[in-house]
């Protein structure tokens, strides 16, 4: 399914550009694109006026509606032990660079992401600033937050969950990475903007569910992102920027299409999962989950210490994750491996190195051993390798024993 914006060439493109600051950026760039009812214009010269961002405001039944809806605890999911500490080590390094799950239809990916968030800690944030910035990082703040600043105003704080944000399929340009109102620039001198869905995702999780059925002009622009960690919406000569950081998870069925090689390069982790065969654990995952459904609140509350457990133990990794090190000799056995495997460019070094630090710091050491890197190289490669149609060995098969012959690790 191609949008209207992929196909017409006068309506907004997108690209990355570098800013003056050396910064690679997403941009939107919306020229000649205008909202019904509002005037064409020649010879606009930009509006050199304070930026006023405006988020948008959610019904009271809404809000309601979604502290009403229960979460599936993530400590109650059966299986998918790879999936779990691929979206776990993300959140102790969100520079790790994201997830991609792939997998069989109803295989929980969308209810393990999800419930992902549910244990994630608050965050500090500026109140009523659409952003989620941060009230002492520069680097995590808004332009109006930034203004304020820097004029040494002080900013009203307050928390907030980690936002999840779920990216629809359908999902315009405008609406991912904002727009600004022309006719309010015109009639009253301001950027108003309006936040899209990268500015509500910030300092959060962005989930795609299907990102191989996604547009892949879309997909280019959450990737940029994602990796620079800023947004960019220009249009009419007014531009605006703002910070963009947040963990991108995507899913899908293999089965539904692939994503081309050099977007699946960009995530920093791939993990498969498979339909549970054994029909004791499928029997399991089906009682627990007629459990839930059937009251979720005391279900919930039956899971209520693990799920405390588990919070606790990403925030004490998080924080020890700065101790860890890693000995020179396994950094240049996993640039060995990277080279052996064949894999393009040196993100499979950076992510594997960052991924095993990550999960030493989850088991509580700060010494990385070479079992931690052994765990996360297939997580880290598989969907590095360069693809061969005759190939008889799966790519996570290929990883392992190159692995094990590097390392030398015996079965």
């Amino acid at each position: 399914m191609k949008s209207s914006l992929a196909r017409s060439p006068g309506r907004a493109k997108c690209a990355a550009v570098r800013s003056v600051t050396g910064r690679r950026h997403a941009t939107v760039r919306s020229e000649g694109c205008r909202r019904p009812g509002t005037p064409r214009t020649r010879g606009f010269s930009p509006v050199l006026a304070k930026a006023v961002a405006e988020p948008e405001t959610a019904s009271a039944g809404e809000a309601e509606e979604k502290e009403a809806r229960p979460v599936y605890p993530l400590t109650a999911i059966v299986g998918q032990e790879e999936m779990k500490l691929a979206l776990c080590l993300n959140v102790i390094d969100p520079k790790i660079g994201g997830v991609m799950i792939m997998g069989d239809r109803g295989t929980g990916k969308s209810t393990t992401v999800r419930a992902l968030a549910d244990i994630l800690p608050e965050i500090e944030i500026v109140e009523n600033d659409p952003f989620n910035s941060s009230p002492d990082d520069r680097e995590l703040m808004g332009p109006e937050a930034t203004e304020k600043f820097n004029a040494g105003e002080s900013l009203p704080k307050t928390y907030m969950r980690v936002p999840m944000i779920d990216l629809p399929l359908g999902a315009t340009e405008d609406r991912v990475c904002g727009s600004i109102d022309i006719e309010r620039a015109l009639t009253g001198g301001v950027k108003a903007f309006e936040p899209g869905l990268l500015a509500k995702a910030n300092r959060g999780l962005l989930y795609v569910d299907e990102v191989n059925l996604l547009d892949d002009h879309l997909v280019d622009v959450l990737l940029d992102s994602a990796a620079s960690g800023w947004n960019t919406v220009e249009r009419e000569g007014i531009s605006i920027s703002h910070p963009a950081r947040f963990i991108l998870v995507g899913s899908g069925n293999p089965e539904e299409g692939e994503l081309r090689p050099q977007l699946l390069d960009r995530f920093g982790m791939m993990a498969e999962i498979r339909t549970e065969r054994e029909p004791e654990r499928r029997v399991l995952i089906v009682e627990e989950r007629q459990r839930f459904d059937s009251d979720p609140s005391t279900f919930r509350a039956s899971y209520k210490d693990s799920q405390a457990a588990i919070k606790d133990r990403l925030q004490e990794a998080r924080d020890r994750l700065k101790d860890v090190s890693v000995e020179r000799d396994l950094r240049v056995q996993i640039s060995q491996l990277c080279s052996t495997l064949d894999v393009d460019g040196l993100r499979g070094d950076l992510v594997t190195n960052r991924a095993a630090k990550a999960l030493c710091s989850f088991e509580g050491r700060t010494e990385v051993t070479v079992e931690d890197i052994g765990r996360v190289a297939v997580l880290c490669l598989r969907h590095r390798l360069r693809k061969d149609p005759l190939a008889t060995v799966d790519d996570g098969d290929k990883v392992k024993d190159v692995f094990d012959e590097i390392f030398g690790v015996e079965d």
